[in-house]
């Protein structure tokens, strides 16, 4: 199977050498793409790798059943719609230790320029003064730096700020105490904390709806007063309108940007303030960056498409070969009971209940329970619905989704159970994994029992009455038709009670024969359940 990768923006040549080495790939550059154009080719073609000059919007994806991952070269996917791309089952992946030093380097290259007042000073000699007086900068040793976002490139600059002799204060949600023990900052509970002791303050977050205006016109009222701003994130972290205030009013001292709420930006108020210096994004503008991330970034789509790792995933869990090989088999039982409980409740969903029990709570459950989804949905679904888009596609269907783990033991070593309710009822049916790939129904409703879980599936409940057996096996006879595996539980251990029986059969059996059973006096309900036959997984799993 050839794999086909569209390359959207211009990468390094070292990463069409890594996919000219490759066999099974093949790629085409097609640059400065938008609207119909971008989205007929996208549908040719099953991965792209793109850098931040096209957006790949909600249109361009719109019907895609083709395109399987999208790979950003770079740290920030705001050009990409993740909805979008999830909900086609496609996952999008970036590339954040690639432009990490270059990234750092170049938010403390903008702290020095900013101190020493770099450019301006150089703007004076080009103009042909020689004046020292008005460059009068400050020093970074013993000032206190504060850094807002302590991922990869957060941790970079603290130690860059550490050497230059900064008292680092850091705020990030995921921060633990002993992690900045470690690496020697001072920890803060809240971004207002740190704003009113920091004489630098640099950002190194995402942009999402909490970032958004981290500083804006309220937050000027408490900032240390001759404070310099750096942001080489991402634009609108800070209100540009607030910046200009804050120089206005002599609360801030400097300004120092990389990135912009529009951009491309050729015409800003804080251009020619005194105080401010910006770059046009060249956080990962390095020779080594470029290099980097596309290396990267096209290793990250050959080992997707060929061995399923899903590596720096921005919508989805990430999942390694070693993994997979790890949950291939429970992944299986998810998707098998997923389809199932479909069948089983046979109405209208809104609300499944997922109970994991065991060695299997230690697991990657987000990922079983995708599997889960995949499965509940397969037949409700006219796309196609794998683990990047299912639980997008459950939710928006309004179906309440929860998850329960419990690590004690039960009667198995691992068990996933999941609840199905809607329309006036509920079912529910439980499953374990034998080794590492033998998928097995251990309960349904309130029987228990051991079947195998896979092919034409027939169930039947009954009054536990002695007969009832051989005459289901006269019937499924006199129509030829074989009976593969078969297995009974109760209700209770008590004989006498209600009970059910599961047979895997050859094949289809006709109505009339299902007619025939629903005949029988004992017999309380028959119901026929289509599974992917043994060995057999969807190809997102596969």
């Amino acid at each position: 199977m050839t794999f086909r990768i569209l390359v959207l923006d211009p990468i390094a040549q070292e990463g069409f050498d890594l996919l000219n080495a490759e066999q099974g790939f093949e790629y085409e550059v097609r640059t400065g793409l938008k609207g119909e154009e971008l989205r007929r080719s996208l549908n040719e073609f099953d991965g792209a790798i793109v850098r931040s000059g096209v957006k790949i919007t909600a249109e361009s994806l719109e019907g895609n059943k083709r395109l399987r991952a999208i790979v950003r070269a770079g740290v920030g996917t705001d050009n990409i719609d993740k909805n979008a791309a999830t909900r086609i089952g496609c996952v999008v992946m970036n590339t954040p230790a690639g432009n990490t030093l270059s990234t750092a380097e170049h938010a403390f290259a903008l702290m020095l320029g900013l101190s020493r007042s770099i450019a301006p000073a150089f703007q004076s000699l080009c103009a042909g003064k020689w004046d020292r007086k008005s460059f009068m900068g400050a020093q970074l040793a013993d000032k206190v730096l504060g850094i807002i976002g302590m991922g990869r490139i957060g941790r970079e600059v603290a130690t860059r700020g550490l050497a230059f002799g900064m008292r680092v204060i850091a705020y990030d949600p995921f921060l633990s105490d002993e992690a900045a023990t470690k690496m020697g900052v001072e920890k803060a509970n809240v971004v207002a904390e740190l704003l009113p002791r920091v004489d630098y303050l640099t950002v190194h977050t995402p942009l999402t709806d909490e970032t958004k205006y981290l500083i804006g016109m309220k937050q000027l009222d408490i900032l240390k007063k001759g404070v310099r701003l750096i942001n080489c994130a991402r634009g609108g972290i800070y209100e540009e309108a607030a910046l200009v205030e804050g120089l206005k009013r002599g609360i801030i001292a400097g300004v120092a940007l990389d990135v912009f709420e529009e951009e491309p930006c050729t015409n800003s108020p804080l251009f020619g303030m005194p105080g401010v210096v910006c770059t046009p994004h060249l956080g990962a503008s390095t020779e080594e960056a470029q290099t980097q991330v596309a290396i990267e970034g096209i290793q990250l789509l050959i080992n997707f498409f060929k061995t399923g790792e899903i590596r720096h995933a921005v919508n989805v869990a990430s999942l390694d070969p070693k993994t997979l090989d790890s949950l291939r088999g429970y992944l299986d039982a998810a998707y098998r009971l997923g389809m199932l409980m479909a069948q089983w409740h046979n109405g209208s969903i809104s609300a499944c209940q997922l109970n994991y029990r065991g060695e299997v709570a230690d697991k990657d459950t987000k990922l079983l329970t995708a599997s889960f989804c995949a499965g509940l949905l397969e037949k409700a679904m006219a796309d196609e619905v794998n683990i990047i888009n299912s639980e997008m596609l459950l939710r928006e269907r309004g179906i309440e989704l929860t998850e329960n783990r419990n690590r004690e033991l039960g009667a198995f070593s691992s068990s996933i159970t999941a609840e199905v309710s809607g329309s006036g009822q509920r079912v529910k049916a439980g499953v374990t994994v034998f080794g590492s790939n033998m998928s097995r129904l251990i309960s349904i409703d309130d029987y228990r029992l051991e079947a195998y879980l896979d092919g034409h599936m027939l169930f039947f409940t009954h009054t536990d009455v002695p007969g009832i057996i051989g005459r289901v096996g006269t019937v499924f006879g006199q129509h030829q038709v074989n009976i593969g595996q078969m297995s009974v539980g109760r209700a209770t251990q008590q004989p006498g009670g209600h009970a059910i029986g599961v047979l895997n059969l050859d094949g289809v059996p006709p109505k009339v024969a299902l007619d025939q059973l629903m005949a029988i006096s004992a017999i309380e309900k028959v119901q026929m359940v289509e599974l992917p036959a043994l060995g057999v997984m969807p190809e997102w799993l596969s």
